[in-house]
């Protein structure tokens, strides 16, 4: 088996197994929002957990009810430190926290191997944060599940909606856009920023997310596509910045969750 070791664990999130599964716990138990229906989909931030992790909870909280019958998660989000041509898969088996391993689907990722901009790009996710962080939430919360991890470089967000659209699947899917908002504003102009982002996002008008709303604006994007074909309703769970959080007010960054459902929350 060819494994993706943890490349931030210790730094992003707690390296011990034991003390990462109480700080996800204590994340999760802290979201008292009862939640009635079953989230196709979840926009989660991707920084440091004493930063994000709060919010990051705000959207994984809502599985509590479905998390028995999701089997497989498609993770996508923004390549950080390598330049993406397209969307980058991975060709190993599994990735690794703390927590152990998640197997990686690889019947999903050959269901979109023919895509000409999907590639296959281990070094662009050895260092990346956005996917792997999402992942202990999700081995916490879920009894079993594969992983579809895809990077995000240059490609249109009608691109990945085409993506998701082959991958979306029934009830034992769930989709993870793993994305930060606004970066290294002050306070005030992030908070106005990431109210129209919310908005933006709320109203599903992709076409007006750029770089300086969301650093996975095209995943973004591209779900917000895809969530209005299937008309999709989506439910904001909680929307801040570090300076709410553990960091100063002069540079912050912001942080959003939202769940997208059939049905009324």
């Amino acid at each position: 088996m060819v494994v993706r070791p943890a490349a931030v664990a210790g730094q992003f999130y707690l390296g011990n197994a034991d003390r990462l599964r109480k700080q996800v716990s204590d994340l999760l138990a802290g979201i008292a929002m009862p939640i009635k229906n079953i989230p196709e989909a979840l926009i989660a931030p991707h920084a440091g957990y004493v930063y994000s992790g709060a919010t990051a909870a705000a959207a994984f909280a809502t599985l509590r009810n479905g998390a028995q019958m999701i089997t497989r998660v498609v993770l996508i989000g923004p390549a950080h430190y390598v330049h993406v041509r397209g969307i980058a898969a991975p060709t190993v088996d599994a990735f690794e926290t703390p927590l152990g391993r998640v197997p990686v689907d690889k019947s999903a990722l050959n269901a979109i191997a023919d895509l000409p901009f999907v590639i296959q790009d281990d070094p662009a996710h050895a260092p990346e944060h956005a996917l792997e962080v999402e992942l202990p939430f999700l081995q916490i919360l879920l009894t079993s599940f594969q992983v579809v991890p895809l990077l995000v470089g240059d490609v249109t967000p009608r691109d990945i909606a085409h993506v998701l659209w082959r991958l979306w699947g029934g009830l034992e899917t769930l989709i993870v856009v793993s994305s930060d908002l606004s970066h290294y504003y002050d306070y005030e102009t992030a908070r106005r920023l990431d109210a129209a982002t919310a908005a933006a996002i709320e109203h599903c008008d992709w076409a007006s997310l750029g770089p300086n709303q969301a650093c996975g604006y095209r995943a973004v994007g591209g779900l917000l596509l895809e969530a209005h074909r299937r008309g999709l309703k989506i439910w904001r769970r909680s929307l801040c910045n570090s300076g709410d959080t553990e960091g100063s007010r002069n540079r912050v960054v912001g942080y959003g969750a939202w769940m997208f459902a059939q049905t009324a929350a």
